[in-house]
């Protein structure tokens, strides 16, 4: 892992630690199932306390959560800092392919199978489930406020945020299942642009020249 530079020693042991807690309680949920697995027995396995577990991630669920939630705000990241004259399809796009480029393993492009654990932990368990449903509605959502303050018009920012991000979770759950039937990363990334580029253009049509940055 790469450390900022100038970082202390203080600082990157804190890192090393919360890391350590992560990938051992994915490791154990994974092996046993989310809700067989006690804080306790993260904190033993991590040998760190059950209030240094707590203090880094707050609740169980955010064993598995806090170190991705921040994506499901990306396609308003996009939106918010999109270039002069760009619409907010086009900024959307663009992010998407550079994490594309970059095998972002927040769109299941990653050939780390610690990446895949995640998925399969969500998946199995129905309460993070609903967490991450509910963090992508929340993502929606701020997007929604986002075009809802430059358009003024709600009702159209709630469809134009809700088609964006489907768009993006429907390309990333086909990212998933293809890498999940057999597939490597290679294989499933060589298409995804063009086929990212498809599924934007497919609402691009109802959505040209809306939300256009001013130059």
């Amino acid at each position: 892992m790469a450390f900022a530079e100038g970082m202390g020693l203080r600082e990157r042991k804190k890192i090393q630690t919360g890391i350590r807690i992560y990938r051992t309680a994915v490791a154990l949920f994974d092996e046993k199932g989310f809700d067989a697995v006690s804080v306790q027995e993260i904190a033993d396995a991590s040998e760190v306390s059950k209030m240094t577990v707590f203090n880094y991630f707050g609740t169980k669920e955010d064993l598995v959560f806090k170190p991705m939630e921040e994506h499901f705000h990306d396609p308003a990241r996009a939106v918010r800092e999109r270039r002069p004259g760009e619409s907010a399809v086009d900024a959307v796009r663009r992010q998407f392919l550079e994490m594309i480029d970059g095998r972002d393993p927040s769109i299941g492009l990653h050939a780390e199978p610690f990446a895949r654990r995640i998925r399969s932990v969500i998946m199995a368990t129905p309460v993070l489930r609903d967490r991450a449903y509910v963090s992508a509605e929340k993502g929606a959502l701020e997007l929604a406020d986002l075009l809802t303050e430059e358009t003024g018009d709600r009702t159209l920012a709630l469809i134009a945020a809700s088609t964006l991000t489907s768009v993006r979770q429907a390309l990333v759950e086909e990212h998933h299942l293809r890498i999940d039937a057999g597939e490597s990363v290679e294989e499933v990334a060589a298409d995804a642009a063009e086929r990212a580029e498809r599924a934007f253009a497919l609402v691009e049509g109802g959505l040209a020249g809306y939300a256009v940055k001013e130059r």
